[in-house]
């Protein structure tokens, strides 16, 4: 029997309740339960709220919430008058759950319900991410063994309980009067892809069938044999893998769907023992019906599972786990190895997402708009819709749409970050200073899916935009999420992105350009396949301080417009350049070289050991004041300048006010180096007071603290009020008359002029280039 709303406000509305809580579960609460200072509590199908009321009792403020309004009429009169309790009316396994608290809960109890839910592992899963630290989730169910077979559907099988308590650190069951009643603390789970016996006969051919819901969430099955599988099974002779999918989930599932809505999308071949098995993976788009168990003897029950938590599921059945994978990359990580053959013809885009999803998206999308980084409407419009969620599979929404956050999406052995979905702040930023229109062109070099839609939701149904990476999971990936979730209109190509897409240029060049990694030098080929007059935008390290800079096209020059200061994963293409570093006081200091060769540091680790010049350079800011702009007039205007970095896993005497990327000089064994020092702390961070201060090693550190502190000081006097200066980048070859006067940054491909203000009509002689050298 199905238990809806309707039958159970029926039921309060009739005068009925449960059980009564006993006085052994009141005991079994104080004992293994008792309310931290604070504590919070709530209770999952309140009922009539005895048990809310018992928790209060022990000390919590309890959030009891039911699906049926005729429970919550009845608790509200029956417990009139009860302190610390709010009622709330919340179906938990299909409402948004905004309205519970957002800082967590100490305990979280279900009592007598459980085996009314469908989705009880997706349900547990989303109730166990609402623990605070040494919280507790406590289940009291009735037990089939113990319960007359007429009321066995409110009652657990011992595997079923068993199942309950996969993932959990710590279980502790303990008998309540006949009732199981289960302590659950630590949340944590993972995966394994576990095998079956030896496949017969020798090669054997199946289907996967791969189908979601309408919040997006995968249907898996309980089998028999203690692990979760897919809907799917062989496919019988003369029978299609598509017709072999729609027969398997009609069989297995109960759901019914049309061939025409069974696209098969790849065949994975892997081995079994001596059996080659190969199994077809198949996206179902369309079904009707709900999930039920048709075939005990293979299956338990079906459940509904969000994409962040599969990692955490325990047992999958090793074909399932890896056309999960092909499906979505990256949310089973760790697999077997398995060969992939795509089909040529993808599946169309499937809908599909969980209220909670669209409130969260514009919720992100307001603090974007607020900080001021998306101005325009069809910025903000495309970050209303484009669901960013379904391009990070991996991750739970609220870490999907945090605005301020970067999706690690690959990492090499190291851990080292390779791919990543960038915050949407600055997605937004860089896509705000293209400039983009309906019917528009664009290029991006590093893919990843999400960024590419927002361009293609601004360009409209008859833009198009080309992402190329040269990682082939990266493009895997980018394509299957896209045919998931995309517009239709962004096309993935595997290459190396500084080379552009030679192949796709449009007659007039792209309208757009975006670079979204790291790049050390500007490639040629983004200059001469940009249409004169439109933008790139890339994220430039000029001596290690990257800067999202957007760069206007006029002939075979780039001006720059607009500058961000930003972080991104390095390049790995081609144009990549290795970082040179050298580390100095047993690991404590880091010297970083990005433009030029090394400079001599000879004599450096003695001078390290003798007496620090320390003198203010009269430069005094307000907290929060920022001075990106002095790290990069610094980079370019000093000869011999590299960047500082601190060991910061302990406090080092050797930087006395400790910090990060500090722009630095080094010459004959000596060295100096620029930072910032609290004067006075200020009842906010706007009233402190900070002064930069030189600090210097060596014979020849005072004379190099006296070149910072100028620095510091013509910075403060005709720059930190002014920005960024104009930059233009000229192919390199440009001889130095055809130069505009400014300070010279030469890279491999490209001459880079900064006219910064205060400095002489010629600023040539204090020129940087890449060799390091004074250029005269």
């Amino acid at each position: 029997m199905t238990y809806t709303r309707t039958n159970w406000n029926q039921h309060y509305e009739g005068g009925r309740a449960f059980r009564p809580l006993g006085d052994a579960e009141r005991a079994l609460f104080a004992k293994h339960t008792p309310a931290p200072d604070g504590g919070r509590a709530l209770e999952v199908g309140c009922g009539t709220g005895e048990l809310a009321v018992c928790l209060t009792d022990l000390g919590y403020t309890v959030d009891a919430i039911d699906f049926a309004e005729g429970a919550l009429a009845r608790a509200r009169k029956e417990r009139d008058g009860a302190e610390g309790v709010r009622w709330l009316c919340l179906d938990i396994e299909h409402d948004d759950p905004a309205g519970l608290s957002e800082d967590g809960y100490d305990l979280i109890t279900m009592r007598l319900m459980l085996a009314f839910v469908g989705d009880r592992t997706r349900v547990l899963h989303s109730l166990a991410a609402r623990l605070r630290p040494g919280g507790a989730l406590v289940v009291i169910t009735p037990v089939a063994a113990n319960t007359p077979e007429e009321r066995r559907r409110i009652a657990l099988e011992e595997n079923e309980i068993d199942l309950l308590t996969e993932g959990w650190a710590q279980v502790e069951r303990c008998d309540a009067d006949g009732l199981a009643f289960l302590v659950l603390r630590d949340p944590g789970g993972s995966f394994k892809a576990v095998e079956k016996g030896r496949p017969e006969p020798q090669a054997v051919l199946g289907a996967c069938v791969v189908v979601t819901d309408d919040c997006g969430r995968v249907l898996l099955g309980r089998s028999t044999r203690g692990m979760w599988e897919l809907p799917g099974g062989r496919i019988e002779n003369g029978e299609s893998a598509q017709a072999a999918a729609v027969r398997e989930l009609a069989e297995e599932a109960g759901l019914s769907a049309r061939v025409e809505d069974a696209h098969l999308l790849t065949l994975l071949h892997d081995d079994r023992a001596d059996v080659r098995r190969v199994s077809a993976v198949v996206r179902v788009t369309a079904w009707t019906g709900a999930p039920q168990v048709s075939e005990p003897h293979r299956f338990t029950r079906w459940e509904w599972h969000d994409l962040h938590i599969l990692s955490g599921l325990g047992a999958v059945f090793t074909p399932s786990a890896q056309a999960l994978e092909a499906v979505w990359p990256g949310v089973l990580p760790g697999l077997p190895p398995v060969h992939s053959y795509p089909h040529a013809d993808g599946s169309p885009a499937v809908g599909g997402e969980p209220a909670e999803a669209v409130r969260l998206r514009q919720k992100m999308a307001d603090a974007v708009i607020a900080k001021g980084w998306a101005p325009s409407a069809p910025v903000q419009q495309a970050l209303r819709t484009v669901p960013r969620h379904r391009f990070t599979p991996e991750a739970p929404l609220s870490t999907a749409y945090d605005d301020d956050l970067a999706v690690v999406t690959r990492r090499d052995k190291s851990g080292t970050a390779l791919s990543s979905v960038s915050a949407a702040w600055l997605q937004a930023d860089m896509i705000e200073h293209l400039h983009l229109e309906p019917g528009m062109t664009v290029f991006e070099a590093g893919s990843g899916g999400y960024n590419a839609e927002l361009m293609a939701h601004v360009t409209g149904p008859t833009g198009r935009v080309i992402t190329v990476d040269l990682d082939p999971y990266v493009i895997r990936r980018t394509r299957r999420l896209c045919a998931e979730a995309g517009s239709g209109r962004v096309t993935a190509v595997l290459g190396d992105g500084s080379l552009g897409a030679p192949d796709h240029v449009p007659a007039e060049g792209f309208h757009g350009m975006v670079i979204t990694h790291n790049v050390w030098d500007i490639a040629p080929a983004w200059r001469e396949q940009l249409a004169e007059g439109r933008y790139l935008v890339l994220p430039l390290e000029i001596h290690g301080y990257t800067r999202a800079i957007a760069f206007q096209r006029q002939g075979d020059i780039l001006h720059a417009r607009d500058w961000t200061v930003c972080g991104f994963v390095r390049d790995q293409g081609a144009a990549a350049r290795t970082k040179q570093s050298v580390t100095l006081a047993d690991g404590r200091l880091t010297l970083h070289f990005h433009d030029g060769p090394e400079l001599k540091t000879t004599g450096l680790d003695e001078a390290l050991h003798g007496e620090r010049y320390e003198v203010p350079t009269g430069v005094v800011m307000p907290g929060m004041t920022s001075f990106a702009t002095l790290q990069v007039y610094a980079a370019t205007t000093l000869a011999d300048h590299c960047r500082l970095t601190t060991d910061r896993s302990s406090e080092n005497p050797l930087v006395a006010a400790g910090g990060e990327h500090l722009p630095t000089l080094v010459a004959d064994g000596s060295l100096a180096y620029l930072t910032p020092v609290q004067l006075h702390k200020g009842a906010t961070p706007p009233e402190s007071r900070w002064e930069f201060y030189a600090h210097a090693y060596g014979p020849a550190g005072p004379a190099l603290a006296d070149r910072l502190i100028g620095c510091a000081q013509q910075w403060d006097r005709h720059v930190r009020h002014t920005g960024y200066p104009p930059m233009t980048v000229h192919p390199a070859g440009t001889p130095d008359h055809d130069l505009p006067a400014g300070y010279v940054l030469d890279k491999a491909a490209s001459r880079l002029v900064f006219q910064w203000p205060g400095g002489s009509a010629d600023a040539r002689p204090a020129a940087l280039t890449a060799a390091g050298s004074a250029r005269e």
